[in-house]
């Protein structure tokens, strides 16, 4: 019998993405951005996906954006958010590269962005789960985060934050819920939460921005030892 045909890599990415986008408009219309999450998948993944039509991408490891960064299309340059935890020492080198830091929740990490990017553009990490494993800060933190990021002349465009791990329905709406309270309490534009497992629960509970990675790319290639 003769070999099954492989779908090139490109079409398969321009597919999946223009399936999700079709699914995405159902659930929430116009007012839900897709970021495609190109965490250690390679350059090349990250132009497909960009000439399908995507504008914006999410990276979470900012040795894995950097080495791959010189070999994206700059002719058709994406968004680039960072959506990962992020530490202090990694900002000054991706300063050039990270349009939206997506992933703010402390005081520090503020301080580092308003020194190497003054009036960068942040959107703050919720750990509104309450889980010990997770990166964002408490709900009851977010204000004086809030005010900080204002003082240091960051421009704040939303919140961002991330399920619970179980996936849990009742607990995954709770944090849904109370993190897109507090983004329309303080008149912010942007809800980042939801990925591939629970992006129609968090468009029915508000977010404007969802992260998927694995339904445009597949599974997801192991992140290299470095």
């Amino acid at each position: 019998m003769p070999a099954k045909d492989i779908m090139p890599e490109a079409e398969r990415i321009r597919e999946n993405y223009e399936s999700l986008v079709q699914r995405v408009h159902r659930l929430g219309g116009d007012n839900v951005q897709i970021i495609a999450v190109t965490k250690t998948f390679p350059a090349s993944a990250v132009n497909a996906v960009v000439a399908a039509g995507c504008s914006l991408i999410g990276e979470n490891y900012a040795q894995d954006l950097l080495e791959k960064w010189p070999e994206v299309d700059v002719n058709h340059r994406p968004e680039v958010h960072f959506i990962g935890r992020l530490q202090t020492n990694k900002v000054r080198s991706l300063c050039q590269v990270v349009d939206v830091w997506q992933s703010v929740d402390r005081l520090s990490v503020v301080d580092e962005i308003a020194r190497r990017a003054p009036g960068a553009q942040v959107m703050l990490q919720v750990n509104a789960a309450g889980e010990s494993d997770k990166g964002g800060c408490a709900v009851s933190d977010l204000e004086s985060l809030y005010e900080h990021c204002l003082a240091l002349g960051l421009t704040v465009t939303g919140l961002m934050t991330v399920g619970p791990t179980n996936g849990e329905i009742v607990a995954t709406r709770q944090a849904f819920e109370t993190t897109a309270r507090c983004a329309q309490a303080w008149g912010l534009r942007e809800v980042s939460m939801g990925m591939t497992g629970d992006l129609e629960l968090a468009i029915d509970c508000g977010s404007t921005m969802v992260r998927v990675g694995s339904a445009i790319f597949g599974d997801r290639p192991p992140m290299a030892d470095k």
